[in-house]
Order: structure tokens, then C-alpha cells, then sequence
């Protein structure tokens, strides 16, 4: 696992941006949540972890139980994930895999709505931690 972010005293899940910049909203997790994971809305104002490809509202902040809030970046903020392949600098990510890794957004191929943000370092294998800029 290679760390290409260049702030390889943080782990994924946390936020690079200030905290100002970043949009940050609390919501209650449905399933348990780890810090760095993509999240999608389940009902209203409840989240859990994507293990598939799917429309994600953002990535959790922190980990969670079941029925405790969480706090996920959904916009605006630069975050440390975990790739699941390779991916490229300025390429489109959206969530996930099996492992609740971000992957590479193929145009024309995936809907827009899969659209988890920005690769803004880029990723040699799956494992790799880089940065991306939650948001569509």
C-alpha cells in the first residue's frame, strides 16, 4: 500500500481542507461505519457503508455504531480514502467495492449520479491512500 497524499501521518477518513471549507454533515448510521468509508443515504437521515457501486452522499468522518451520528464530508472537502485500483490524477472517483474502496468513474459507461468527487493524487494499485475532493 503506497501513500502518494504527501500527509502520511493521517489515515483515511481524515480531512486534509479546513474544516471551514469543507461541507460536513451529521447523520445517523444505519450499519456500523469506519472512518474513510463512502457512505450512501439509506433512509432519511441515516447512512451505512457502500460495498457496491452506488450513488454516495459523501465520506464518514469517523466511525459509528448503528444509531449514532456520524459526521461525512459531503462536499467541498479534501479527504484521504483508500483506492480500489489504479486510479488517475484529476480522474472522477465514485464508491465502491467489495472493500468500500473508491474506484475510477468511466465516462460514458457510469451514471453521473456515481460521482463521489476528484482524484486529486493519483493511486499505482488498490490499497493506495490518495486525496480526493468530495463533490460532483
Amino acid at each position: 500500500m503506497a501513500d502518494t497524499t504527501g500527509f502520511t501521518n493521517l489515515v483515511a477518513g481524515d480531512i486534509v481542507s479546513s474544516m471551514s471549507e469543507a461541507f460536513i454533515i451529521s447523520f445517523t448510521a444505519e450499519a456500523s461505519i469506519s472512518k474513510g468509508d463512502p457512505v450512501y443515504l439509506t433512509s432519511n437521515n441515516k447512512v451505512s457503508p457502500a460495498t457496491a457501486e452506488q450513488s454516495c452522499i459523501g465520506i464518514a468522518l469517523h466511525d459509528a455504531d448503528p444509531d449514532d451520528p456520524v459526521a461525512v464530508c459531503v462536499s467541498d472537502g479534501i479527504v484521504k480514502v483508500i483506492a480500489g485500483e489504479a486510479i488517475s490524477v484529476g480522474s472522477k472517483v465514485k464508491a465502491a467495492d467489495t472493500s468500500k474502496r473508491v474506484l475510477t468513474w468511466v465516462s460514458g459507461t457510469d451514471s453521473p449520479d456515481l460521482i463521489l468527487g476528484t482524484a486529486l493524487t493519483a493511486a499505482e494499485a488498490a490499497d493506495d491512500l490518495i486525496l480526493i475532493l468530495v463533490g460532483r
